[in-house]
């Protein structure tokens, strides 16, 4: 087959998973961080992984180049079954998002190497119909069909992505002067473990307060009701099962809401914690997070974002 030597390169936002009220089904992308893989065609008829790298470069300590065992390579090859021709494809992986951080790091991954993989198609597909075989990808990591992180990173901003209406899934309108702020720790916490120790049932009471958190949030999204936004943005399921693992939430939270943020929780499993304030407050309620988790002992990086950030593209 030919030679075509030269890589091509995806990047892929990480995302903030639930966003407090909608778990499984409603998904934030976040702009500043994200997952870079480059795609090349090669001979053979597999998708195979030449190297995975960290955060620092190197070679990651922890993560395979087993492309049965990578998100972006399982993604890849998923979508490259279907649609691809004769030949395989070579990947390389750049880590951007931590591992176990709660932003989305697995799904960051599968969406950067179904985009880059697609541009190498004869007929390379529209972004939309590529979300069943980033999921593919995702499954691998989280065990289930979690859409809350993929979807964001693909098509950025504020998804809508229940289960029950997949393979649908709706971009929401975001309000006006909101922004995001998310801290991540230096901790780590497993999905697996931290959906595992949730409740198998929710009373029905409860229920129904999430229920009306989450159609609370979702029109004051669409029209820009700050105080509404303030009312809503709680988790009343998730949050108590979950913030435990997390030492220095309270800390985090209670220094974010002081600062003036309309609200703030973990961000998908954690460690990760986000706030939604109003733009102007986002740099001294990001400097309060990170020195409420600092006071700790504990290290941090924080990162602040509109809520309509881009989804996954081609860099080159």
């Amino acid at each position: 087959m030919k030679d075509m030597s030269d890589f091509v390169s995806a990047f892929a936002p990480a995302s903030i998973g639930n966003v407090g009220v909608g778990f499984d089904m409603l998904g934030l992308a976040l702009a500043g961080a994200g997952d870079r893989v480059l795609a090349r065609r090669v001979d053979g008829d597999r998708v195979t992984v030449a190297e995975v790298r960290g955060l620092d470069g190197e070679i990651h300590p922890y993560l395979s180049n087993n492309a049965d065992e990578n998100t972006a390579s399982i993604a890849a090859q998923a979508l490259w079954d279907a649609h691809g021709d004769s030949g395989g494809v070579e990947l390389k992986v750049h880590k951007g998002v931590p591992l176990q951080s709660g932003m989305g790091s697995s799904a960051a991954s599968a969406v950067a190497g179904v985009v880059a993989t697609n541009a190498l198609l004869p007929a390379p597909l529209e972004i939309e119909a590529l979300l069943p075989y980033a999921l593919e990808g995702e499954k691998f990591a989280s065990g289930g069909l979690h859409t809350d992180n993929v979807a964001p990173s693909l098509f950025g901003g504020l998804i809508l992505c229940p289960e029950v209406l997949l393979p649908e899934v709706i971009r929401l309108p975001t309000p006006e002067g909101v922004s995001t702020v998310l801290l991540h720790p230096d901790l780590q916490v497993n999905t697996a473990d931290a959906r595992r120790a949730l409740p198998r049932s929710v009373a029905l009471k409860l229920w129904l307060e999430q229920q009306g958190l989450l159609a609370g949030f979702i029109h004051a999204c669409a029209t820009s009701d700050k105080e509404l936004l303030y009312k809503s943005l709680r988790d009343v399921v998730i949050e108590p099962h979950r913030k435990g693992n997390v030492v220095c939430f309270e800390d985090v939270v209670a220094a974010a809401m002081k600062t003036g943020a309309l609200g703030c929780t973990l961000s998908g499993s954690g460690p990760s914690i986000f706030a939604l304030c109003s733009s102007n407050d986002a740099k001294n309620i990001a400097s309060a997070m990170e020195q409420a988790c600092r006071a700790q002992g504990i290290g941090c990086q924080s990162w602040v974002s509109t809520m309509n950030a881009p989804g996954a593209s081609i860099e080159s």
